[in-house]
C-alpha cells in the first residue's frame, strides 16, 4: 500500500483498487526537482502542452478533411470558409507545427548545453532523439495533406530521396508512393500515417517522462542533488512557472495565429497541386532546412558512390549522429557553465545550424555552395572530432559541492529569444526577383496592422471592379455569393447579382440537365465552362483563380497592386518581348500575357470616387485579400481579446510565482 489517504471515500476506493492517486502526488506533486532549474526547463513542458494542441486540433481538422488528391485542396479551403472557427483550428495548427519545433530544438539545444545526454540519462537522451524523428516524420506527411503545389513537389522530391539507396530504393519509394507518382494512394497512406504518428509520439513522451523521473532531472551547475536541501517539490514551485511560462508561450503562439497565420508557410501551398508545372524553388518547411542543407552539400561523386547516396546519408547520419553523443562527449563535466571550452564551441556549433538553415531556404548556387559545403563539415567535426578532443585536452572549472542556491534567473534570455524570434515576422517590401521595388498605394491597406479591418466601402468598389473588369477572364472558384453578406451587400441586392448569371443543375424528373438562374448559396459562376476553354479564349494563356491570389504570392497585396500597374506601352531597350505578350516590371520574366486590367475611368464607382487607376488597382486588391482572407477581420478583433486576457492572466501568474518562491530565493 502507498499509505495515500484522502478525506474523499471515493478517491480511497478507487486507490484501494488502482493506485492512480498515489502514483500522481508521487509524480506530479511530491517528486522532488533540483532548486535550481531556470527558465531554459520549461520547454519540455511547453512542448507537452504543444503536443496536446496538436492532436485536438488534428482531431477536429481531420473530422472534415477528405484525403483525395481531387478535392483536398478545395476540402482545406472549406474548413477555412465554411466550418465554424474551421480558420483558427487550422492556423493553431499550421503554426503550432512550427511552435512545437521551436520549443523541441530549444530544448535539445539546453541538453546539449547543459549535458544533459550524460550518464546516467543517455536513455532519456536516446527516447527524447526518438520523438525528435517521430516528429519530422508526423510534420514531412502534415505538409503534403494541404495538396498544394509546395506539398506535393515536397513530397515527390523528399520521397524520392530514397531511390538512392542501392536494390532496396526504388521499392521502397513505390511503397511510399503506393504507386509509380505521387498521387491519390500517396496522400491516403500519409493521411492515414499522420493521424497515427502523434500518438506514438504521446506513447513515446510517457516513456520520457518515465526515464526523466527514474534517474531525475539534470540542472544548471550539471551536479546531482545530495540531499533535501538541493531540492523542492515539483508542487507547487515548478507548476506555477510552467503555468507562467505556459502564458508567456502563448501570447508568442497566439501573435502569430491572429496576426502572422501564414508567416512560416510558402506563398506556393496556396496554388492547387499540378504536376504539370514545377514551382522554381523546392524548399521544405522551415525546421528541416539544415538537414536539407546537409542533403544538398555533397555534389561530386566518390568512387562508386553516388553525390545523391552520399547527401541522403549525410542528412540521416546528423540526426542519428546524436544518438551516440553520450560517448563522443568524452568530459566526465555535464554543464557548458565549468567547460570553457566547449561553451565557445557550443555557440560556434549553434551558429552552424542557423547557417545551414539559411542555406537550405536558397537555391543551390554560387558561394552558398561552398557554405554549405563548410557548414556541413563543420556540424560532423564538432561530434567526430572536436567533442572528443575536448575531453582530452578541455580543464574545466572546480564544480560547487552543492546546488543549494538561489535560481539561476533566465527569464531576461527567454524574454530576448521571443523577441528577437517575433522580429522575424517583419517582411521586407521588396519584388521576389530582381525588378522594382513593390509600388505601396496611398495610406497603405486599411487591414494591416494590429487593429487593420477592411474598408467596407473600398471591398464594395472592388467587388464591382472584378465584377465588370477581372470576372471576365479570371474565375473565383471558393467564393459564394451569400458569401458578398460580409462586405454589406443586403439579401435581396445577392439574389439580383447571382441571378445575372446562369448554372447548370438536375437531372430533372425526365432525368435531363438544365440551366436555371444562379442562387445565393451558389459558388461565383466562372467565365468559362472549364480551363480549356479559357486557355482557348486567352491565347493559351490561362487566367488564374483569384480567390487566393493575395496568399498565393510573396507579398501578394503588393504584388497583386503592383502588377497592374507595373504595364509599359514599350519593353524598355534590352528586354525584348514574344510577339502577342506585353512588358511588365513586376510579372516574373516581365513578358505578360494578360492586357493592362486598369486604367482611369474603366468603371464608374457607384459611391461617386474617382475612378484613377490607383484607386481602382487598391479597391480590387483590397476585395482579392477579403475573398483569400475573408475571416481577417474577426480574426484580428479575437486576437485582441484573446490578448488582454493572457496578459492579465499570465501578469496574475507571474505575481503568484514571485509569491510562492520568495522564500527560496
Amino acid at each position: 500500500m502507498s499509505g495515500f489517504k484522502s478525506n474523499n471515500k471515493v478517491v480511497n476506493w478507487v486507490e484501494e483498487r488502482l493506485p492512480i492517486f498515489s502514483m500522481m502526488q508521487h509524480s506530479a506533486i511530491d517528486y522532488p526537482t533540483p532548486r535550481n532549474l531556470n527558465y531554459w526547463w520549461n520547454f519540455g513542458s511547453l512542448a507537452a502542452v504543444m503536443l496536446i494542441v496538436m492532436i485536438l486540433t488534428g482531431l477536429f481538422l481531420a473530422m472534415n478533411y477528405a484525403a483525395n488528391t481531387a478535392i483536398a485542396f478545395d476540402s482545406v479551403e472549406r474548413i477555412m470558409r465554411d466550418v465554424n472557427y474551421g480558420w483558427l483550428l487550422r492556423y493553431l495548427h499550421a503554426n503550432g507545427a512550427s511552435m512545437f519545433f521551436i520549443l523541441v530544438y530549444i530544448h535539445i539545444f539546453r541538453g546539449l548545453y547543459y549535458g544533459s545526454y550524460k550518464s546516467p540519462r543517455e536513455i532519456l537522451w536516446f527516447v527524447g532523439i526518438a520523438i525528435f524523428l517521430a516528429m519530422m516524420a508526423t510534420g514531412f506527411m502534415g505538409y503534403v495533406l494541404p495538396w498544394g503545389q509546395m506539398s506535393f513537389w515536397g513530397a515527390t522530391v523528399i520521397t524520392n530521396l530514397f531511390s538512392a539507396f542501392p536494390l532496396v530504393g526504388e521499392s521502397i519509394v513505390t511503397l511510399l508512393w503506393g504507386g509509380f507518382s505521387v498521387d491519390n494512394p500517396t496522400l491516403n497512406r500519409f493521411f492515414a500515417l499522420h493521424f497515427l504518428l502523434p500518438f506514438v509520439i504521446v506513447g513515446l513522451v510517457v516513456i520520457h517522462v518515465w526515464a526523466l523521473h527514474t534517474v531525475k532531472s539534470n540542472n544548471p551547475l550539471g551536479i546531482d542533488m545530495k540531499g533535501p536541501q538541493d531540492s523542492l517539490p515539483f508542487h507547487p514551485y515548478y507548476t506555477i512557472k510552467d503555468l507562467f511560462g505556459i502564458g508567456v508561450f502563448m501570447m508568442f503562439y497566439l501573435a502569430f495565429v491572429f496576426w502572422a497565420p501564414n508567416f512560416f508557410g510558402e506563398p506556393d501551398n496556396y496554388i492547387p497541386a499540378n504536376p504539370m508545372v514545377t514551382p522554381p524553388h523546392i524548399v521544405p518547411e522551415w525546421y528541416y532546412l539544415p538537414f536539407y542543407a546537409i542533403l544538398r552539400a555533397f555534389t561530386m561523386d566518390i568512387w562508386i558512390i553516388p553525390a545523391k547516396l552520399q547527401g541522403v546519408l549525410a542528412m540521416f547520419s546528423a540526426i542519428l549522429i546524436l544518438f551516440a553523443l553520450p560517448w563522443l562527449d568524452t568530459s566526465k563535466v555535464r554543464s557548458a557553465k565549468f567547460r570553457p571550452l566547449y561553451r565557445q564551441f557550443f555557440w560556434l556549433f549553434l551558429a552552424d545550424c542557423l547557417v545551414l538553415g539559411y542555406v537550405g531556404g536558397k537555391p543551390a548556387e554560387g558561394v552558398l555552395i561552398t557554405v554549405g559545403q563548410l557548414c556541413t563539415a563543420y556540424y560532423f567535426g564538432h561530434f567526430l572530432v572536436i567533442l572528443p578532443l575536448l575531453g582530452l585536452i578541455e580543464k574545466p572549472k572546480p564544480l560547487p559541492a552543492s546546488i543549494a542556491q538561489p535560481v539561476t534567473k533566465a527569464a531576461a534570455i527567454l524574454v530576448a529569444l521571443f523577441i528577437g524570434l517575433a522580429g522575424m515576422s517583419g517582411e521586407a517590401l521588396a519584388s521576389s526577383g530582381a525588378g522594382p521595388a513593390l509600388k505601396k498605394p496611398d495610406g497603405g491597406f486599411s487591414w494591416e496592422g494590429v487593429f487593420g479591418a477592411h474598408d467596407k466601402a473600398a471591398l464594395k468598389r472592388g467587388w464591382q471592379v472584378f465584377h465588370d473588369v477581372c470576372a471576365n477572364c479570371h474565375a473565383m472558384k471558393l467564393v459564394s455569393y451569400r458569401n458578398l453578406a460580409d462586405i454589406g451587400f443586403s439579401a435581396d441586392e445577392i439574389k439580383v447579382i447571382a441571378a445575372e448569371k446562369e448554372v447548370q443543375d438536375g437531372p430533372n424528373d425526365e432525368g435531363a440537365m438544365f440551366n436555371r438562374p444562379a442562387r445565393a448559396s451558389d459558388r461565383i459562376v466562372p467565365p468559362f465552362a472549364n480551363e480549356k476553354a479559357a486557355q482557348a479564349a486567352n491565347g493559351g494563356a490561362l487566367p488564374p483563380d483569384l480567390s487566393l491570389m493575395n496568399k498565393a504570392r510573396t507579398n501578394g497585396p503588393y504584388y497583386v497592386y503592383s502588377l497592374m500597374l507595373g504595364y509599359e506601352d514599350a519593353a524598355p531597350e534590352g528586354h525584348p518581348i514574344p510577339e502577342g505578350k506585353m512588358f511588365n516590371h513586376y510579372f516574373p520574366g516581365n513578358a505578360i500575357s494578360m492586357p493592362p486590367p486598369v486604367m482611369d475611368d474603366i468603371v464608374t464607382y457607384t459611391d461617386g470616387t474617382k475612378a484613377t487607376k490607383e484607386q481602382i488597382a487598391k479597391d480590387v486588391v483590397t476585395f482579392l485579400n477579403w475573398a483569400a482572407e475573408p475571416e481577417l477581420d474577426a480574426r484580428k478583433s479575437m486576437g485582441v481579446k484573446v490578448m488582454i486576457f493572457l496578459a492579465g492572466l499570465t501578469a496574475l501568474m507571474y505575481a503568484l510565482k514571485r509569491q510562492i518562491w520568495k522564500d527560496v530565493h
